[in-house]
């Protein structure tokens, strides 16, 4: 059985996702991070030797985090925790984000780095309403609003979502296959990928929409108070 939690990183719904895992109580729980990113958000401080446009994205992403009353990645970190507390292995599943930039940097046409340069720094005085517009927007047509960010960025859209999406799905996969319960945080817009690509495996999606209205299935088993050990497999599959 696998469960996919679909989360935004701006947002705080630390208590949603520790809920869904304490509840669940999986026997391994799938994280949308590797270990440089886990590290970073552990020591905001150290963050750096990130590509300009990369740093301006986060920039932006904090931001917006802090209007809306959560802090950058804060859900991630939640579900590790909640993994330590109830001693649930924790996998660390996405690829190298600064191999990841560099790769999409390359192979980005000079055009749409453009973009993305000019994108990005719109981004720094992006409103929280524009945000919860085109939250609305991507929740009401999801496969058009992916269709239509593929046109404008087909290279972000190839290297960022389709190919992490293989990734990702390939260590969920392996991680069902060794844990037979599994929970999968990660960003809203690689869930139906995933769950395409999972097929015909037992898959159950919990979106975004329902983390933030408070209105998911839940568990019916809860841990104890604990803190055990947790072991982070960076290179697991």
């Amino acid at each position: 059985m696998i469960t996919i939690v679909g989360v935004g990183h701006v947002f705080d719904i630390r208590e949603q996702v520790r809920d869904i895992i304490l509840s669940e109580m999986p026997g391994a729980v799938c994280v949308e991070l590797d270990p440089s990113r886990y590290h970073a958000l552990r020591n905001p401080q150290s963050r750096g030797g990130m590509p300009p446009t990369y740093r301006l994205l986060s920039h932006f992403q904090k931001r917006m985090a802090k209007d809306f009353g959560g802090e950058l990645g804060s859900e991630m970190l939640a579900a590790i925790d909640a993994a330590r507390e109830a001693g649930i292995a924790a996998l660390l599943i996405d690829a190298d984000a600064s191999q990841l930039f560099t790769k999409l940097w390359q192979e980005m046409p000079f055009k749409e780095r453009v973009m993305l340069s000019l994108s990005a720094l719109a981004g720094i005085f992006t409103s929280k309403k524009k945000v919860e517009r085109e939250l609305q927007r991507f929740t009401e047509q999801e496969n058009a609003y992916l269709e239509e960010f593929g046109k404008e960025y087909p290279t972000m859209k190839r290297v960022l979502i389709d190919e992490r999406n293989q990734l990702m799905a390939g260590r969920i996969a392996e991680a069902e296959a060794r844990y037979i319960n599994v929970v999968a945080v990660v960003g809203d817009g690689h869930v139906e990928g995933l769950r395409a690509l999972l097929a015909p495996r037992e898959v159950l999606a919990i979106r975004l929409k329902q983390l933030l209205a408070k209105d998911y299935p839940r568990g019916s088993l809860k841990v104890g108070e604990g803190n055990k050990e947790i072991s982070f497999q960076y290179n697991y599959g």
